[in-house]
């Protein structure tokens, strides 16, 4: 059945009302807000009629609605699935390539603040600021001493993924620090990863040089727990690692471990695996370690930028343009095909 109207839905809040005012202008959508409060069969039934999921983040998220299969049954008209950030792990790419739907992302709309964040860490666990200030609140005549740290210019980051956040992360350190810069990243050219500031090695020979590891990849298969026991232990017992990507990209319990017999110097983590952690977990409980509760990309300017291109990237989708932000380009076929039953015109070709 041919439709002109685009039904896109969401749960409790767009991140900000930029993308709602932006949508809300523009008649052939209709966007349609839904609430984890409500009945579940009245929001099966809104969602039934969706063209469109723009999903929350993994940590606002509530099941049963992940965007996967068990959804796609309920839900046969869905064109396309958005994630909030550059992340979209809570979205199953395969089933929703099988099914014919698209995946967009909003990757490289918060690099700055995810960039700047990383970096921040970096250099909180380098002078041990975060350590210093919480013994300055408990302990009387405090030993500075105890607390003498190091520069980071002239150092060695290494950098797993060198996509928008990673390419960022790399300039900053180059350009400020003057810090080398090694790069871990499969799907890239030797050739590419030096246009983007870095030289191309393998994980090993970034682990052993690394003054710092910072992680920028997406999780997938394929990186879910890149970061265990035999990693940690490739690392200078003076590194740092940090996390801003993914929880479940590096296993916790290894690096706890690690931490604990000294075979790094610290940790700065921005995401776990459990969001948000429980308050005994093991990580939370050592002093070399610095967290956040996932919000490097949460700035106020990441945040505008991140809603604004998620509002024009649903509209392109509703006009049959192809997104800026494809994840699966390998759907587009069957995409096209489902694009042109339900709307009643193909979209332009994947070029």
């Amino acid at each position: 059945m041919v439709t002109n109207i685009k039904r896109l839905v969401y749960f409790e809040e767009f991140m900000a009302d930029d993308a709602v005012h932006i949508l809300s202008q523009r008649p052939e959508i209709e966007l349609v807000r839904l609430e984890y409060a409500s009945p579940v069969e009245d929001n099966w039934a809104e969602m039934s009629r969706a063209l469109g999921y723009q999903t929350q983040s993994r940590v606002e998220l509530r099941e049963p609605w992940f965007a996967a299969a068990p959804m796609f049954e309920r839900c046969p008209n869905i064109l396309a699935c958005s994630s909030t950030g550059a992340g979209y792990d809570m979205i199953d790419v395969d089933d929703c390539t099988k099914a014919g739907i698209i995946v967009v992302n909003q990757s490289g709309t918060n690099k700055e603040g995810v960039a700047e964040h990383a970096l921040g860490l970096i250099l909180s666990l380098s002078k041990k600021i975060a350590t210093s200030d919480r013994a300055m609140r408990t302990v009387t005549n405090l030993a500075r001493r105890q607390f003498q740290g190091n520069d980071i210019r002239g150092k060695t980051v290494g950098i797993v993924g060198i996509g928008n956040i990673g390419t960022r992360v790399s300039e900053l350190c180059r350009g400020l620090f003057g810090m080398t810069v090694l790069v871990y990243d499969p799907y890239l050219t030797p050739e590419q990863v030096a246009a983007r500031g870095g030289t191309q090695v393998g994980l090993e020979e970034l682990m052993r040089r690394s003054d710092y590891v910072t992680v920028h990849c997406p999780r997938t298969k394929d990186s879910f727990g890149m970061f265990g026991a035999e990693q940690f232990a490739m690392m200078k017992p003076t590194a740092y690692f940090v996390n801003t990507a993914r929880g479940g990209i590096h296993d916790e319990a290894a690096l706890a471990e690690a931490l604990r017999k000294g075979q790094l110097a610290g940790a700065g983590l921005d995401v776990f695996l459990q969001e948000p952690p429980p308050l005994d977990h093991p990580l939370l409980h050592l002093d070399n370690v610095i967290v956040s509760p996932h919000n490097a990309g949460m700035t106020d300017e990441s945040i505008l930028e991140m809603v604004t291109a998620t509002a024009h990237q649903w509209i392109g989708i509703f006009e049959g343009r192809v997104p800026p932000r494809l994840v699966n380009p390998e759907a587009w076929p069957l995409y096209s095909k489902r694009f042109a039953e339900i709307i009643g015109h193909a979209p332009d070709p994947l070029t």
